[in-house]
Formats: structure tokens, sequence, C-alpha cells
């Protein structure tokens, strides 16, 4: 399956991709994981984000004379196990490389990264493209590589001058050295939809496997996206173009709509593409030149002197990969085929581990698959998000939740009464059958007392019942609000209805 995942992947672009002459996009993404240890890859300096300028330096991070880089282990942990679960190969000996990269961000003037022998190589991800006006459809992306590499700094560019812009600029080295997973596809893409489709998956991974935070606002999880055009699947590669400086899955998926509508546009108008690195302006919905793009003959690649060699042995490997969690394309096939979801159920409840996990604890509580779908996808969702809690902060429990579902496919309470009674649980948590109980909330389930209350009902409204017998059904939802009112929503809406509905028939 791994061996074939990435030939798949290709075949599929091709299939929906455009016939022989029609403009087709390529599309492949290098995206930067930062991974989430404690401490920088080759120094003990400390990855908290947010703190001020320049506090989480060291002798290795500014690259000072005698200073010698070692390992981070976790790194290399989190860097296998995130390649294990991108079905790349993980290779039993790497190394790291000098990367020359003269830049005010790196103080070292050169990067640690890893070059022609790559932690692991050949991988494949499932990715679900809805694109809009079609059916979603299942693509396998191949994947190149993954590879560590350290991070560099930031620069802060400062000053108003309203002819040259900034006056001068600022660097803050905090985030140099920081851990980088560098994961980059094949040109399996094809549309800007996929794009993001791809690069959202790729976060929703690193997250599941508590790697990374992926947050994307932070810098944690960052994409470029290399981008020609060509007539046809048939045809070779055209000039590949960059785009960086995009900060959501909404800008690459537009980043890449316009750059292909540009190429197409200035191919067709007799003008040469450029391979050059632009940017993406957010404000102004284009991209604009940046630099031409170097290649990696101008990096000046060497095997890292400071660094031996990097072994991980198959048992360390299969270790790791014991600990790997069910992923979400997995749990998605799951819920769909065993608890009988929709596609797009399956595809919100794992979206975030932390709401796979709370549905999961909830049906194995013996509650309904679809029931509770509902409410976590629904009231629970809105209620954590506007309140900015994960779902493990909630009162209400899982087994509270599965509790109060059964109650209303038990007939007991209805939804109405439920939805009630949901602020309270959330606020509080408990147990919904004790709260009915004390309170008397349960349903009238039996046959006679809605008997009763129906016959009253109809002879407190004489004339709306001639009215409805003469042809005015459209009465019987008045009826029925009235029923609800009478028995302060508590009346069983099934059995309540097949009574009315004969009594007004009689």
């Amino acid at each position: 399956m791994v061996a074939d995942g990435a030939a798949s992947g290709a075949a599929s672009g091709a299939a929906n991709g455009p016939a022989s002459g029609e403009w087709e996009a390529v599309i492949g993404l290098e995206t930067h994981v930062q991974l989430g240890t404690a401490s920088k890859i080759f120094t003990a300096a400390s990855t908290n984000f947010g703190d001020d300028p320049n506090t989480h330096i060291d002798p290795v991070v500014m690259g000072l004379p005698g200073t010698l880089p070692v390992l981070n282990a976790k790194v290399l942990e989190y860097a296998v196990k995130a390649s294990l679960a991108l079905n790349l190969q993980v290779a039993e000996h790497s190394k790291f490389d000098r990367k020359q990269y003269f830049y005010p961000d790196l103080p070292k003037n050169y990067q640690i990264s890893q070059f022609d022998q790559p932690i692991a190589e050949n991988g494949w991800i499932e990715v679900e493209v809805a694109e809009k006006g079609k059916d979603t459809y299942l693509k396998t992306i191949g994947i190149e590589r993954l590879h560590m590499e350290e991070d560099a700094g930031k620069l802060v560019h400062a000053g108003s001058d309203r002819l040259a812009g900034s006056t001068h600029s600022l660097v803050d080295y905090n985030r140099a050295g920081v851990a980088l997973a560098e994961i980059v596809s094949k040109p399996d893409l094809r549309t800007g939809r996929e794009a993001a489709e791809y690069a959202s998956e790729i976060r929703r991974i690193m997250r599941y496997l508590g790697v990374s935070d992926g947050n994307m606002q932070e810098g944690s999880l960052r994409c470029d996206v290399n981008i020609s055009v060509r007539r046809g699947p048939d045809e070779p590669f055209g000039v590949k173009v960059e785009i960086k400086n995009m900060n959501s899955f909404s800008a690459i998926q537009k980043a890449c709509d316009y750059e292909i509508a540009r190429q197409i546009k200035a191919i067709e108008a007799g003008e040469p593409i450029h391979q050059e690195t632009r940017l993406w302006d957010e404000s102004k919905q284009l991209t604009k030149s940046m630099r031409s793009k170097e290649g990696s003959s101008d990096y000046r690649y060497f095997p890292e002197p400071d660094l031996g060699p990097i072994e991980v042995t198959p048992e360390r490997r299969e270790a790791w990969r014991a600990e790997l969690p069910e992923l979400p394309a997995a749990k998605r096939h799951r819920y769909a085929e065993q608890l009988g979801l929709s596609i797009y159920d399956a595809r919100v409840l794992t979206d975030e581990r932390g709401m796979a996990e709370y549905f999961e604890a909830a049906v194995a509580a013996g509650a309904d698959p679809k029931g509770v779908a509902n409410w976590v996808t629904g009231d629970i969702a809105a209620h954590v998000n506007a309140n900015r809690l994960a779902l493990a902060e909630l009162p209400l429990k899982p087994e509270q939740l599965a509790e109060m579902v059964q109650l209303i496919d038990s007939g007991v309470i209805s939804g109405k009464i439920a939805k009630e009674l949901l602020p309270e649980l959330l606020e509080k948590g408990g147990s919904t059958k004790a709260i009915v109980a004390e309170r008397g909330l349960g349903m009238i389930s039996d046959p006679a007392a809605l008997t009763a209350i129906v016959e009253e009902l109809l002879a407190a409204h004489p004339e709306e019942v001639a009215a409805f017998r003469g042809g005015k059904n459209k009465l019987q939802g008045f009826f029925v609000g009235q029923l609800m009112k009478r028995t302060g929503g508590k009346a069983d809406p099934k059995l309540a209805n097949q009574i009315l509905i004969a009594k007004l028939n009689g």
C-alpha cells in the first residue's frame, strides 16, 4: 500500500485533470512544521512563544566560536513519528548538512538541515476534496520527503518613512534554532482547493500526533507553494514559481488560484514565466515578485562537520510506530463505514483529536452515534467555540451526554426538553436523569392521559376544529402548539400527534 500510494496520487491527478490541450496546473507544497519540543533542536534554549525578543538565545544559537550543536532526542522521535504517520519510509541512517544561508535572521550565516540523506522519503496521504459545485472526492497525494532542520529568526521592519518605507529593521533570534520538520509533497496537486485540503490534513495529522500545535498565526506551520502550468497532463512541467507569505488555508487556495490565472494569461500573451519567489499580498489578493529563485547549488551544501550520522534502528522505529494514535483518515472511514455517519459528520468530528475522543467516549457509554454526533457538532461545539474551551475541560462529560441522548431515544424526555436543559449541563455537568426526576420533566407517554388532554383542547377550540374539518389542514400546527403549551412541552411528540390527528378526523 505504501509503495503504491505516491503512484496512485500522480494517477489521480491526471484523472481529475483536463484533456490534452487544456490548461492544467501542477502544484507542490513545502510545509514547515515547528516541532513542539520544549527546547531547540541543537541546544537547551527555550522555544516558548511570545516572550520578549532575544530572551531565548545562547552561544550555540548565536553561533559563537567554540560552540557545538547536540541533537535534541525528542526532535528525532517527533520527526520519525511524523514520517510514519505520513506513510514515509524512515531511513535507518541519515545525516545533517550545512546549508550556506547569508541573511540577518540566521546568526551563524548557515543553516543546519538535511540534503541528500533525509530522515524519511517516499510517502503519501489521503485527502478529501470538496470543490465548489462538485462532489467530494478522495485523492492520494504523494510526499517526496521529510527532513529535520533549524528555523531562522525573525526580522521586524520598523520606522515610518512615507517615501522609503521602513527606516530600520530589528531582529529577534528567539525562533532561531527551533526544530522544524520540512515536508515536501510530490507535484500531485492540481487546484488551489486541493492544495488547501492537503495542507489542512498535514496540520490535522501533526496535531493528532501531538508533535506540533500547528498554529499558523504563530508560525508553527508555514507553507510555500510551487506552481507551474502546462497544456494538458501529457505535456512536460512548465517553469515553476514559488509563493510565500500565506498564513491560512484560505490564503493558500486564493494564492494558487490567482497565480494559475496569472501564468496562463502571461503565456497566452506571449510573455515568459520566470523561475522566481513571489509573495502573497492578502490585502490586494495578488502575488508580487520578491526575488529570483535559488537552486540547490546556490546553497553549497556539505555534510555538517559538528554532528555525527543519525541511526534509527528497526526496533526503535517500530516502538515509535506502536505509539501512534488512530489518524484522521482512518477515523473518517471507520465513522462512515461502522457507525453509519455521513461524510460531513465524520469530517467535522475528526477535525480535532479532542472532539473525536469526546464523541467516541459518549458512544462507548452506549449512546446512538448519530444522536451524539448531532449534539457534539451542533450545540456543544458552538458553546465550546464561543467560550474558547477544550472539550476535555467541559463540565458535561461524555458519559453524561450519552445518558441525555439515551433518555431522548427511549422517549423519557423530548429533544426540546434536552435543549432547555443543555445550557445548565454545559455549565455545571450532572445527570440529566436526576434533573428530570427531580423536576418532573419526563415526557407524558400514557395514551389515556394524552387522550384526555387532547379532548380538553379540542373542546376549548370548537371553531378551529370545524375549520380544520372543513379543509384548513394548516391548523394542525396550531393544535400541536397548543398541546405542547398545555403539557409544558412534555407530551410524547409521536404519540400525541397520532392521538390528535385521530381526534381531529373523528
